[in-house]
Parts: C-alpha cells; structure tokens; sequence
C-alpha cells in the first residue's frame, strides 16, 4: 500500500483556516445544551482535510451532498481538494444541510468563499444552503413527495459528519425512515442511511462517525444496508477515543469510512492513527472476509488495523467453541431497580435476598455488601418472585464500562460463597453466563471468568467494539475455548484477581499461543488509551 502517510501533510489552505475561525467562534457561541439535543460535534480541520483525500472518482460535474454541515469544514475541505487536483471537475453542485440557523449563516459564507476558491480554479461552483430537517427532506425526495428547493435527484459524493444522538421508536423520524426502508436507533446512522441511498451508482460515501455501528444488535439494519448497497473501500480508526473532537470531550470512538455505491468488495484498506493533526498512520490492505466474516448473520465490522491485532485475530479464529456449544447461556440481570424500586434495600435483613449491581465487581470477583448509593438487596415477595436466580457459580460480565476503566469487558466469578442465601437477585446492567438459568460448574466458571478478563478477549473485542457497551450478543457471538480448556484454566487460576500479567501467561499457558503475544498487546492497548 505504500509508505504510511500523515493525516495532514502539507500546510493547510487559506480557505481551510478562514473556515476553521468561523467554527471556533461557533462553537463557544452554542449553548451547550443546544448542542446536546441536536448531537453537534464540527468537524476539526486536520479531519476535514484527511476525508477530503479519501475520494477517488474523477468528475466533470461533481454534485456533493454535506447533511448536518454545521459551518462548512467538510464542504470547504472537499473544495478545497478539488481545486488542488491535477484533473478538476468542471463544475460543483452542493447542497449542504444545517437545521440550527446561527450555523447555517456561517455555512452560507463558507459557502461563498467556496465558490471564490473555485473561480480561481477554473472551477464552477454553487451551493444550495437547506434551513430544514435532512431526514424529511430526503425521505421526501426517496418516497416521491414534494422535495426542498435545491435538493437532486442523487450525488456523486457524500461527505459527512452526522449529529451523534439517539432516536426514539415512537418519533415521527423513525415512522419517516421506515418508509424507505430505513430502521435505526440514532440520528449518525439514519443520516448515513439517506445519503447512501441518495448517491447514484457508483457514488462515494465519506464519513465520520461514532464506531458503535460495526456491532450491536441495534445497527445490523444499518449493516445490512450499508453492505447491501456499498462496497467498502477505507476504514480509519483513532486509537485514542478522544482524538478525534478531543476539545468537545467525545468520548465515543470514531471511525473514518469510504465506501463506494454498488460494486463488489474484495479488499479494504484499513488505517489508524493516534489523533488527527500529523500523526503517522498504520496502513494495510485486507480481504474484506476479514472485516466481515462470511457466515456471521450479525454482519459484525472487524477492524485490524496493525500487525498485532491481525495476530489476535488469527488466534481467536483458532478458539473452537461458542457458548451455545458450551451448554452455556447468557442474559442481562432480571432486576430493572427503577421498576422494582419499592423492593429494594440498603441494608439486607431477613426479608431480603442478595442484590449484585456492577458497583459489586472489583478485581475479578464479586465484592458483597458494599456501602454505597447502589442498594445490596432485594425483598422477597410474590412482586419479585420471577427476578431470582438460584445461588451458584456465575460468570458477570459488565454491560457498561465506565470511561475511567481500561479494560472494554470486565467480568468478574460469582460463587455461593460471594453472598449468602440460596437465591440471587442480579441488576439488569450485568450479562449473567449461566447454564438452563442455573449456576456454571465450579472449575469452568472459574475458567470462563480469566478467560474474559484476557488481553487477548478485550483486545479482540476492540476490533469490532467501538463503545463502552458489551452486549449478550456480543458474547454470543465470541469465540471459546473447549470446556477441557477452560476447565484446566480454572485450576491454574485459583484466585480471579492476578496481576494482568500472570493472568495472561496463563491463558497463554493453556491455549498454547506463542509466548509473549498477549503481553505485546496489551502493551499496544496501553498506549491506545
């Protein structure tokens, strides 16, 4: 693939900088909280600029769609980009969309400087600047209505920073994007949805984005429409979370995509960096089987950008077993505290039963009572009756990890003696690993609990995790060792809270990697946090 290259390489354009003043001055003018409702984050130059790069179509008349374009950084970025080609479009279409007014007024000056830029050029250049909600207005254009002024009927480039922001099933945007066969859960993937399916043939698709689409029961609609209609060329991630918007304090992780309408895949270029301004890049090329496996129904994203990471995926495609093919079961805890919240207890007496919460989860085991705000037990009457389970030996697996913690899955052995009583109440932000809703045999439990809390899983997971989230899919979805295995890993580690490093050589131990691999991983991990 060639030498690695930097985000931003050469001295940014004049028009990139007059751009950038505006979007410091927007950004301290926004409420916050204005910000928040409508999920906000504007694009940095250095991250404009590298997206610009990424397209590769040549055109004689581009039409460029920018939905969410806040003050313009990616328009100005793309045009920017186009004006540097040695072979120019004659002409530029644009059409940017900005629901928040005081933004708007921003992007049309950028849009005017825009099109100075490209006078310069030799380059033709108009913009449509749209005051109005980019999901109606497309699904109003897919569907045959009545479309905004200035909308086309399709784009031969895309570029985007989509507002980050859940939405609710029962909202009138859900009801919209189902008429065109959209079905999401967040404004980022709706957006992308609807340039997608706005983009003629062979039109390409640049964007930033939170990475919690490559899984995730939510985002395989997403998946399945993004891979049904696209071929995927690029992927990009920061290896620190914070890297990309560091001064919004986003703390989701983002990813760089570029994928091109229609078409079919074979290969995908996959890239990282530590943050946006210089940084040296990884770079290498993939088939894409390994982004996404053939026969996952979930369509998961796997994203390997380096030599190590590659080797953990070579070891764990090694692992044999599923949980189904443990005889193992996961579900989140029965316990929803805010609908059982007349049954809860600080302090447990004799009407109450034990209360695990993942405030409960330190260092490998449960730690029961604990003096805090969470409660410690649950009170045993007919209202509660379905919401224990037997007392035994459980694998917990945090469904949330705190931005404080290093470690993506944290999981952690429940046995009898964690707790007294002969029946458990878990809270619904734990995954509970269980066999036919009963306790794990003693020594696999154990097994299964180092097994999770490796380098070598958290590691994994990385590759297609890219939020604080591990779900019961999720888990599902990994792969094991054999119970022989995890039943010898559970003699050699007696005690769940070892050093990382023993943890580690242990696993290692037992699996029969190579020495050393999973402490060169978590070396990296380290560095990536």
């Amino acid at each position: 693939m060639g030498r690695p290259a930097r985000l931003e390489a050469v001295a940014r354009p004049p028009l990139l900088d007059r751009v950038e003043l505006r979007r410091v001055e927007a950004a301290r003018a926004l409420d916050p909280r204005a910000r928040s409702d409508l999920g906000q984050f504007l694009t940095p130059p250095p991250v404009a600029s590298f997206m610009a790069s990424l397209f590769e179509r040549p055109c004689e008349e581009v039409r460029v769609l920018d939905a969410g374009a806040g003050v313009g950084s990616l328009l100005a970025a793309f045009t920017a980009k186009a004006c540097a080609r040695g072979v120019r479009p004659s002409a530029i279409r644009a059409t940017g969309f900005e629901i928040d007014p005081r933004l708007a007024a921003h992007l049309r000056r950028t849009a005017r400087e825009c099109r100075h830029e490209c006078a310069g050029a030799g380059i033709e250049f108009t913009a449509h600047v749209i005051e109005a909600d980019f999901i109606r207005s497309a699904v109003e254009r897919l569907d045959g209505g009545r479309p905004s002024p200035g909308l086309p009927r399709s784009f031969t480039h895309a570029i985007l920073n989509p507002p980050y922001k859940k939405l609710r099933s029962g909202t009138d945007a859900r009801a919209a994007l189902r008429r065109v066969g959209i079905e999401t859960s967040n404004l980022y993937t709706a957006f992308l949805g609807l340039a997608i399916l706005l983009l003629e043939q062979g039109g390409e698709l640049v964007a930033i984005t939170p990475r919690s689409f490559c899984n995730g029961p939510y985002f395989r609609p997403f998946r399945e429409l993004l891979f049904r209609e696209m071929s995927l060329r690029r992927v990009h991630v920061f290896e620190s979370r914070k890297a990309a918007f560091a001064e919004d304090e986003v703390l989701q992780e983002n990813v760089i995509v570029h994928a091109v309408k229609g078409g079919r895949c074979t290969s995908v270029t996959v890239s990282s960096s530590r943050g946006p301004e210089g940084e040296l890049l990884s770079l290498r090329s993939v088939p894409f089987d390994d982004v996404v496996r053939s026969g996952d129904p979930e369509r998961f994203i796997h994203v390997v950008p380096d030599g190590a990471g590659e080797r953990v995926a070579a070891m764990f495609a090694r692992l044999p077993s599923r949980l189904a093919d443990l005889d193992v079961g996961v579900s989140t805890g029965r316990v929803v505290d805010f609908r059982a919240r007349e049954f809860l207890r600080q302090e447990p007496d004799s009407s109450t039963g034990p209360l695990i919460y993942p405030t409960h989860v330190a260092s490998g085991v449960v730690r029961w009572p604990k003096r805090g705000k969470k409660p410690n037990a649950l009170v045993h009457a007919p209202e509660t009756a379905d919401l224990w389970m037997p007392s035994g030996n459980y694998v917990l697996v945090k469904r949330f990890s705190s931005k404080e913690e290093r470690r993506r899955v944290v999981a952690a052995l429940f046995t009898p003696e964690s707790a007294p009583g002969d029946r458990i109440g878990f809270e619904n932000h734990l995954n509970v690993l269980h066999r036919s809703g009963e306790g794990l045999p003693a020594l696999m439990a154990r097994g299964l609990a180092a097994f999770l809390n490796s380098t070598l899983v958290d590691t994994h997971v990385r590759q297609f995790n890219g939020h604080t989230q591990v779900n019961a899919t999720d888990l599902r979805n990994l792969r094991f060792p054999t119970v022989e295995q995890l039943t010898q890993l559970g003699r050699r580690v007696p005690d769940p809270g070892l050093p990382q490093d023993e943890l580690d050589r242990r696993v290692d131990d037992v699996l029969g990697f190579a020495d050393g691999d999973l402490q060169a991983t978590r070396n990296r991990t380290k560095r990536a946090e």
